[in-house]
């Protein structure tokens, strides 16, 4: 079987370029070979972290420097994960969409049995990380499992799956910032398992402060979020509304129809407005606030430039929501650092 690049692939990515013939079929079941996916899940997590250590002003040390690594080996791993779902559950719509036809499982590449030990393998390398962190963590971690299994129905049953990938995508937020609050290793879980009946005020104190928390700002942030990726999913769709329509596919590029630039500006004005009120919440400055209209204006950019009948600007488009979302983050970040 052909594994020529998908038509939303680079030409020449490092897995055409340099993997063994043997492992293609397995990267590009995960997507290693279009990694636009993974910043768009890491940045948000990112995010989170950055805004919690700013707005408790906590130090950047070991453990924080492990979150920014875990947090990235994390997002790649269950971004492949996740897209294997997505693939075992849509093998038949994907066989009948020219941008989708060539992918591992509708190709006839890898099967499906192989495919969900793929995902097993990935979720199980993905806990023992989400296990070094904290009580919080690894609850949020577990309920996001939810919100990712349930995303490859969305398209059958309502014409906002790209809300429902928001929910799921933005889920970092929460989790980065739980885990920047709390104690390495899951130590808040641990001390508090290990309260003995006499009520011990100091383990219960000390289990307590490791455990982690979320806070407004935090939630703020994962709304804004989720606009932020209603906008540029919805962008990504409109690759696909013609062999969406034949597949029978829904999408909000779809429901939209003519009315999907103003759409999509209206999701990036709330999902500006959303993080603006996050920073406010969180006590961050001008620093900011300066970063948060770069990240504005980007996001005008796209909107003004957009041509909902050109699929090749829309990728480009598309793709550029990494800059959006290291604008945010360094808008976040620098703060700390000007402060």
């Amino acid at each position: 079987m052909s594994t020529a690049p998908l038509p939303d692939a680079a030409r020449q990515n490092w897995v055409d370029r340099y993997a063994p013939e043997g492992l293609k079929p397995w990267l590009k079941l995960g997507r290693f070979d279009r990694p636009i996916g993974t910043w768009l899940l890491l940045l948000p997590g990112w995010q989170g972290i950055m805004l919690a250590l700013n707005q408790y002003d906590r130090p950047f040390g070991g453990y924080e420097l492990w979150l920014i690594v875990g947090f990235a080996i994390g997002a790649c791993l269950m971004r492949g994960a996740g897209c294997a779902v997505n693939d075992i559950v849509d093998r038949d719509f994907d066989a009948q969409v020219a941008r989708t036809a060539l992918r591992p499982i509708p190709a006839g590449q890898i099967s499906v049995k192989q495919a969900w030990a793929f995902v097993a393998g990935l979720c199980l390398i993905s806990l023992g990380i989400l296990l070094t962190m904290n009580l919080t963590s690894v609850l949020l971690g577990a309920l996001s499992l939810g919100l990712v299994a349930a995303y490859p129905f969305m398209k059958r049953i309502t014409w906002w799956p790209q809300a429902w990938l928001g929910l799921t995508f933005n889920w970092g937020a929460l989790l980065g910032f739980a885990a920047a609050t709390g104690g390495l290793f899951s130590l808040g879980w641990l001390y508090v398992l290990q309260v003995r009946a006499s009520g011990d005020a100091y383990w219960m104190a000390e289990g307590l402060n490791q455990m982690g928390h979320l806070a407004l700002s935090a939630l703020l942030l994962y709304a804004g979020g989720v606009f932020w990726t209603l906008g540029y999913d919805t962008i990504y769709a409109l690759q696909d509304i013609e062999d969406d329509v034949m597949a029978g596919v829904k999408s909000s590029a779809r429901r939209l129809g003519a009315q999907v630039k103003p759409g999509v500006a209206i999701f990036y004005v709330l999902a500006v407005l959303l993080a603006g009120a996050a920073g406010f919440v969180a006590g961050l400055g001008p620093v900011f606030y300066v970063g948060l209209a770069a990240y504005a204006l980007h996001l005008a950019w796209q909107v003004k430039a957009l041509k909902p009948e050109d699929g090749a600007l829309a990728l480009r488009l598309f793709k550029s929501n990494r800059e959006a979302g290291l604008i945010l983050l360094a808008a976040i970040a620098f703060n700390g650092l000007a402060s």
